[in-house]
């Protein structure tokens, strides 16, 4: 293997081990405009796109242990490597996907798992991490919360039902 090839290799192991996971994609006659908005909102939701080739691709996913299937892989493609939040990165590929129709996803892997478009399309669709993080924080506060209005209420009608006898009392 070239020394090109051999460097090209080492980069996307690394890229691949380090990642939380990864989505395959076809691309087809992106501008340089909207590579550049792509790979901006994905370095916000700290995930990269690297287009390679497919046989180092290949190589390098046999060599961190994945088995990849060749016939997925026709024409140009680009992988995404996510190391934040799945889920709001798989929100950016497909918002991207669908305003340009120029990537099509075609599979992904997480936490060495396989992964059709289907299921990552529908992980795309669930709240974020931070969005599911404040809702169970507000199952956790709903009940005290209720609590202390439930004994607010108490100590309120109490007061209020005291104030009512003592006018009642001065009109005699």
């Amino acid at each position: 293997m070239r020394e090109e090839k051999k460097l090209l290799l080492d980069e996307i192991k690394q890229k691949v081990e380090a990642s939380n996971a990864f989505l395959v994609a076809k691309y087809e006659s992106l501008d340089s405009q909207e590579i550049y908005s792509f790979r901006d909102a994905l370095a916000k939701k700290s995930s990269e796109m690297e287009v390679v080739k497919k046989r180092v691709f290949l190589k390098a996913l046999e060599e961190c242990g994945y088995s990849y299937k060749v016939e997925n892989l026709n024409g140009h493609i680009a992988v995404i490597f996510i190391k934040g939040d799945l889920v709001d990165a798989a929100k950016v590929v497909f918002e991207f996907a669908e305003t340009t129709n120029k990537l099509d996803v075609i599979s992904g892997e997480i936490d060495r798992k396989s992964y059709n478009k289907e299921d990552v399309l529908t992980l795309s669709k669930l709240p974020s991490l931070n969005v599911l993080r404040a809702q169970f924080l507000g199952l956790l506060e709903a009940p005290m919360v209720q609590t202390v209005s439930v004994i607010d209420s108490l100590l309120t009608s109490v007061i209020f039902t005291l104030e009512e006898k003592k006018k009642l009392e001065e009109k005699k």
